[in-house]
């Protein structure tokens, strides 16, 4: 009498975004080895992300490099400009970019810190004399050359926040640990009026430190070193304000890396993504680490990277996204909620073309590129298809020593017109899958034999909300399964419902 198929249904296939550190015999089907370019969408299904739609025509002021940051100015009058540097310079523009560096004012790096306090626009970069913007000024103008201005080079600085009514800045080539404060309402004015500083070189819990980033929580003061976070309460009056809370142990390892997610600020540390809420409930062991199932991958990125990070948080898409510029890979953390473990679902962006981001207050996701920039909309990355990719965690069907031999696979995929899905599936977490395409659409499938790293034909896509179920032949077993599906999104939304995964059994190895 003939066995019965055995049967795995991959519900909202990595629902709970990719898992690299546990072992792949063990996993949560629910969880991915592999999910590139990919989101997971309101609707808990992993789908495609959106791409670069690109706005700049004229990019010659940046010549041959990239965007390396984005801001966007705004004052209480409803003047606007989007500023940004690359090439050495400090930008202006969408479509076509403008170089509004000072005249006699010479820039050799591109790590600036903008922010905006009362109706100006302010530039911080170590080593560098602060610039500002306003539209009374109508250019970005020297500090110092500022009306009313009081400036030194303590004010040449690394780190700058606005908060509490005044600036803040700390991070100079000779002093890490100071920091200093502006006048009431007067971003430029630091030697008079209310202004004033402090030095927590003393206040470190852990020993010797250095200020990373600052930020403003609860009204409080928060002071990121590289190793340990000091809190300072009653900020609002910084002459009489107070130490309140430190954590040891842990601290951020890039400024860039800070984003306030309304009820909490995320970070990164060398051990991966935190949270201040979390930190300092904490103390200095922390449990909760956001990043817990992309730890190894994360912090291998951190340590090796070249090039200061970017991030970005967006409450319309529901996720922080920490980019890698040098190592051509963007995180995008899912914030709906937690998984059992207190971490956020993950996926990855490799071989983007996101350099650096910038959210507006109506919810538009600026991006920099080497080509300029862009907005976060559609499905193409400057008009190019980017390639969309599931793996599974290796199935076992509840007995890994039995041999199964793998017979249907049945995926239900959502969206699209006439794209090219690539199934695959590998026998014992082998990474050479045999594959069949589809169009969606179509009845026809064809099968071949590839690794991961191959290259297909490039799929024409047209818009579409359907819903494609196919049922694929499949070949060939092993005691471990694993499935996957691959599609070149070139303007189409393309998301995975399920599939179904239909095998024989066979003896026990």
């Amino acid at each position: 009498m003939a066995q019965p198929l055995q049967s795995i249904n991959l519900v909202a296939p990595a629902f709970k975004g990719i898992n690299d550190e546990d072992s792949p015999l063990a996993q949560d089907p629910s969880f991915a080895e592999v999910a590139d370019n990919a989101i997971i969408d309101k609707r808990g299904r992993l789908g495609a992300r959106q791409g670069i739609n690109l706005i700049t025509s004229d990019k010659t002021e940046l010549g041959s490099d990239r965007i390396h940051k984005i801001h966007y100015f705004y004052d209480q009058d409803g003047n606007e400009k989007l500023f940004s540097t690359g090439n050495n310079k400090i930008l202006s523009g969408t479509a076509t970019l403008v170089d509004e560096t000072p005249a006699s004012y010479t820039i050799t790096a591109n790590n600036w810190k903008m922010v905006n306090f009362n109706d100006h626009c302010y530039f911080f970069q170590r080593g560098y004399e602060p610039l500002v913007y306003s539209n009374a000024l109508g250019a970005v103008t020297k500090m110092s050359s500022v009306s009313g201005a009081s400036v030194g080079v303590n004010q040449y600085c690394h780190e700058a926040l606005a908060a509490f009514g005044r600036l803040w800045c700390v991070g100079t080539a000779a002093n890490k640990t100071t920091i200093y404060w502006s006048d009431l309402l007067i971003g430029h004015n630091w030697t008079g009026g209310s202004s004033g500083s402090i030095d927590i070189s003393k206040a470190w819990p852990d020993g010797a430190d250095e200020v990373r980033a600052l930020a403003a929580h609860n009204n409080s003061l928060i002071i990121f070193g590289e190793h340990s976070i000091v809190v300072y309460g009653g900020a609002n009056s910084p002459a009489t304000m107070a130490i309140t809370d430190t954590v040891a142990g842990l601290g951020c390892i890039c400024r860039n890396s800070v984003q306030h997610i309304g009820t909490d600020v995320l970070f990164l540390s060398h051990g991966g993504l935190r949270s201040v809420g979390r930190a300092v409930q904490e103390k200095s062991l922390p449990l909760t680490d956001l990043s817990r199932n992309i730890k190894s991958q994360l912090t291998d990125l951190i340590a090796n990277r070249t090039d200061p990070t970017d991030s970005v948080y967006s409450p319309e898409n529901a996720f922080y996204l920490v980019t890698f510029p040098a190592e051509n890979t963007t995180l995008c953390f899912d914030l709906r909620g937690k998984l059992e473990n207190g971490s956020y679902r993950v996926t990855r962006w490799p071989s983007s073309k996101f350099e650096a981001w910038h959210r507006k207050d109506d919810g538009t996701l600026y991006i920099g590129t080497s080509n300029g920039i862009g907005t976060y909309f559609g499905y193409q990355d400057e008009g190019e298809p980017y390639r969309f990719k599931y793996v599974s965690p290796g199935l076992t069907f509840g007995d890994p020593s039995k041999t199964k031999f793998l017979k249907k696979l049945r995926p239900t995929i959502v969206g699209g017109g006439t794209e090219t899905i690539f199934l695959k599936w590998a026998y014992d977490l082998d990474d050479v899958f045999k594959s069949a395409s589809f169009t969606l659409g179509a009845d026809t499938s064809s099968i071949a034999f590839f690794n991961q790293t191959s290259e297909y034909n490039i799929a024409e896509f047209s818009g579409g909300t359907s819903i494609t179920r196919k049922s694929i032949n499949t070949t060939s077993g092993g005691s471990i399964i694993t499935v996957g599906v691959e599609a070149d999104i070139n303007g189409s939304e393309v998301s995975i419902q399920e599939i179904n995964v239909l095998a024989l059994m066979g003896k026990t190895l």
